[in-house]
């Protein structure tokens, strides 16, 4: 079965600000399923618009800015 994006469904976004992007700590369930975590980065380009990026690795000042939203996320997924 192919994705189908109108079955995804977010159910918990935070975003960590930093000049040049954000880190998005997200909850989502596909298909009334499991609720699994999800952590993606968007940096700001030289015109100003976002743009998804790989994650990868984080700074310790990243990785201490997630964690708390990490946490919060964890709690709705109940």
């Amino acid at each position: 079965m192919p994705y189908d994006a109108k079955l995804d469904e977010c159910l918990f976004s935070k975003p960590y600000e930093y000049e040049g992007g954000k880190i998005i700590v997200s909850i989502y369930s596909y298909n009334k399923g499991m609720k699994k975590l999800q952590i993606a980065r968007e940096n700001i380009n030289a015109e100003g618009e976002s743009r998804f990026a790989k994650l990868g690795r984080m700074t310790k000042d990243e990785a201490i800015a997630v964690l708390p939203l990490m946490q919060e996320a964890i709690g709705h997924m109940g």
